[in-house]
This record gives C-alpha cells, sequence and structure tokens, in this order.
C-alpha cells in the first residue's frame, strides 16, 4: 500500500514528502524490497533526525505481534515493528525488564537494533545488541537470513540505521526484576569536576544519569543534578502505564529563548537540591519521563529542534565537556534538556556510537543560527577525539562524520559487497556519505 505523505521524525527537521509503504505479511515486504529503489524500513519516527526517511519509507509498524516469550529463561521474540512500550506491557508483570533501553519505550524493536540504543546503564550493560540473541533481516533480494552476533551482518547492522537490509524479527535476553519501582538517589552537584566525581564514586551503580545546567557559567559551569538508580525488591510487579498528557498545539517559538531556558534550568537545579535525597519511584518516571507528555516535541514550534548528541573518549571527558559546555553557555545556546552520561567499553559493531567515556545529549531550536553554532561544535568534538551519534543527527557533515567512526570504511565496503548501497538509503546515509 503507497501513500504520500509529508514525514518527519521527532525532532521535527528535517520534513520531507514522500510515500509509505505499508505491509503486514513477510510476501508484502518482499514485494515492496524487490520492486522498490532508494527506501528504508521506519519505525514509529522517535529518531531524532534524518536517518529514517527518504521519498520512499517502509513502514514497520503494522509487523508487531510477538512470537514467543519464555518466561522462565526470559527470553522474548517479536517482529521488529512492536513497540517497547507494548513489550514492557507484556514482561513487566511475569518479572522481567529491557536489558537495555533508550529514554523512550516509543520505538519499535527494529529501530532500537538499527539505532544500537543505550541507557543510563550503558557502563554495567552495554548497548542493546548485548541483549540481542539472533535477527531475521531480509536483504535487497527479498531473501531472510538469521544473524548471529559473530555474523559481520549482525556487526553492521546494529548501529547500521537501517541501511543493512529491513529487519524482520529479533529474539532478545531480558533482565529479570522484583518490582515495577525503582530506589533514586538524587546528588547535586555544584560544577563539571564535582559532577564527574558524583559519576566515578558511583561508576558500581546500575543506572546513573545527570540532568545539567547547560546556562551556567565561571564556577557554577557542569553544575547539575547526578541520579542514581536500582530496583526495589518489593514484589510489586503490577505494572500500569502512567497517564499521558498532551500538548496539542505547538508553541510558539519566540518563547523559546535564551531568557525562559535560563529561569527553566534556575528553577529545576534549585527545585531540585531541596527534594528529599532518596525517594522510590515507579520505573516509568526514572527510564521513560517524557514519555509522559505526548507530543512534547512541539515546545519548540513549528520548525522543530535539533538534539545533538556526541561522545568523547575517557581520557580527553572533563576537558571536552569543559570546553564545549562554556562554549555553549557563552554563546546564550543553553538548553532545557541536556542529559551528561558515562559509558563503558565500546563494542564491535561498526557503527554503533558508544564508546568508553562521556556523553552529553542537548536540544537546540531548529534554526541558522544553530546549524552554524553545531558546525563549531563538531571541531571541537573532532579535536577531542569524539563522534556524533548517528540516531540524533540531522546535519553533520561527511567530512565531519568521517572522522568520528574508525570502522566506517567497513561498513561502506560491506554496503558494496552485498549490493546494498543503492537499495537502502536515507537522506542522512547520502549526506554523510555511507
Amino acid at each position: 500500500m503507497k501513500n504520500k505523505i509529508q514525514q518527519y521524525s521527532w525532532g521535527l527537521y528535517p520534513k520531507i514528502k514522500c510515500k509509505s509503504l505499508k505491509f503486514t505479511e513477510i510476501n508484502e515486504l518482499r514485494n515492496i524490497v524487490t520492486k522498490e529503489n532508494h527506501i528504508i524500513a521506519h519505525g514509529n519516527g522517535r529518531s531524532y533526525g534524518d536517518s529514517a526517511l527518504n521519498k520512499k519509507i517502509i513502514d514497520c509498524t503494522a509487523y508487531n505481534k510477538v512470537i514467543s516469550f519464555d518466561k522462565e529463561r526470559g527470553t522474548l521474540k517479536a517482529q521488529a515493528g512492536i513497540l517497547l512500550d507494548d513489550i514492557l506491557e507484556l514482561i513487566i508483570p511475569e518479572g522481567w525488564f529491557l536489558k537495555v533501553t533508550p529514554g523512550t519505550k516509543m520505538i519499535t524493536l527494529g529501530g532500537a537494533i538499527a539505532s544500537d540504543v543505550h541507557g543510563k546503564n550503558h557502563h554495567i550493560d552495554g548497548c542493546f545488541s548485548e541483549s540481542v540473541l539472533n535477527f531475521s533481516i531480509m536483504d535487497k533480494e527479498g531473501i531472510i537470513k538469521k544473524c548471529l552476533k559473530s555474523d559481520e551482518l549482525f556487526l553492521s547492522t546494529c548501529g547500521g540505521m537501517g541501511l543493512t537490509g529491513v529487519i524482520v524479527d529479533a529474539e532478545i535476553l531480558l533482565e529479570k526484576i522484583n518490582s515495577q519501582n525503582m530506589n533514586i538517589t538524587n546528588i547535586k552537584s555544584n560544577h563539571l569536576k564535582e559532577t564527574f566525581k558524583i559519576f566515578e564514586n558511583n561508576k558500581n551503580a546500575k543506572y546513573s544519569v545527570a540532568w545539567i545546567d547547560s546556562t551556567s557559567k565561571g564556577s557554577k559551569l557542569g553544575r547539575g543534578v547526578v541520579s542514581i538508580g536500582k530496583f526495589a525488591n518489593d514484589d510489586d510487579l503490577k505494572y500500569i502505564k502512567p497517564k499521558i498528557l498532551s500538548i496539542p498545539k505547538y508553541i510558539p517559538s519566540f518563547l523559546i529563548n535564551r531568557f525562559t531556558i535560563k529561569l527553566f534550568n534556575f528553577i529545576y537545579y534549585y527545585k531540585n537540591i531541596f527534594k528529599t535525597n532518596s525517594r522510590v519511584v515507579k520505573l516509568d518516571s526514572f527510564f521513560y519521563p517524557l514519555d509522559k507528555i505526548k507530543n512534547w516535541n512541539r515546545v519548540y514550534g513549528e520548525n522543530g529542534f535539533i538534539q545533538y548528541q556526541f561522545i568523547l573518549p575517557l581520557e580527553t571527558s572533563y576537558q571536552g565537556m569543559f570546553e564545549i559546555l562554556n562554549k555553549i553557555s557563552n554563546e546564550t545556546m543553553g538548553s532545557v534538556v541536556t542529559v551528561l552520561k558515562l559509558y563503558g567499553e565500546e563494542n564491535n559493531n561498526y557503527l554503533s556510537f558508544p564508546m568508553k567515556g562521556y556523553s552529553l545529549a542537548i536540544d537546540f531550536k531548529a534554526c541558522k543560527k544553530t546549524l552554524d553554532f553545531l558546525d563549531n561544535l563538531d571541531q571541537l568534538v573532532i579535536k577531542y577525539k569524539g563522534r556524533i551519534y548517528l540516531a540524533k543527527d540531522a546535519r553533520i557533515s561527511k567530512n565531519n562524520f568521517g572522522k568520528n567512526y574508525p570502522n566506517i570504511e567497513k561498513f561502506k565496503a560491506l554496503r558494496e559487497k552485498y549490493g546494498m548501497n543503492k537499495k537502502f538509503q536515507s537522506l542522512q546515509s547520502k549526506r554523510v556519505g555511507i
């Protein structure tokens, strides 16, 4: 089935007119893949940039059934279009959780693999691909191949942004839990050095994440609130999804400015430092706080926003973060959403984002000033030997991207080897030359 629609990802930038090709059965997918060129698989549209956009997209969301769930072993096999939200609704009451989850549960299983997503426990458990036992993928000829961890197609697909074929289904290993509740400790930091010290002191904690006041300057630069979490042990598995609020219309863009951003950061910082340090919250509040607001992406206005996420190796993380945060603050380019995380060892996947070190994710209103500013930040990320996350990217140049990923030539060679480079394409792949 074909529909010509205006399509965009979560950042609402860029927007493109495209044909949406839908399927509910394998033969329908095979018909699309073998007859169409320049196509890309598209999930629930929660990647921030243009990694799943093209003039023709394959809408995978209707292919979303659970195939099997072993409650004893903690394994689940499902079609790739299923949302993590639906998986969680099934597995939490049975005492299981995702081993790795990003900051939203409104993404598809296939999208989680294609982006090789990570979460607040990367320093302990790595990327989503660590929990993937196997997956099946359809190649350009319509042939379905089963991929195991040692296969080159596994290494190129996890983090490969849909450029190696269409993921059909996957089997994943789950995490045993005994509660839907989380024990959370919030620790205030007064500056960036203290923020790093808190992470270091809690590096053995299962989950950790920090909100950073991106408008702070001078001796307060990099201040924030570090949240340390672990699952409670109270036998409460009566999972009820939280109520969802809604932003029905786009908020006028002019309301997001340096004054309102600075005010929000001030209020959020001081609100949190006066809260009780330790408390119990529902897991949704810890893992997926923004999922409670439907269409929160409308906050930045109709022109959308760009989330800029980069990671720096451990040896350059502090100095690099200090210089980049200082530049953001001095240019009054702060944001209400600025997240710092600690990461463990990188994996062997060709285009997987994480490496041992720290990442920063920050939202900017989409406009020419932002685009010019981010070109300058790219140079700092390169200077400190970091890389940009493709699942968040909407604008990095081919030249700058090529310096971030050491296995880019391996990935391009594999695409050419299997004849994928003309079949599976996105706006992003054409822009960065992969």
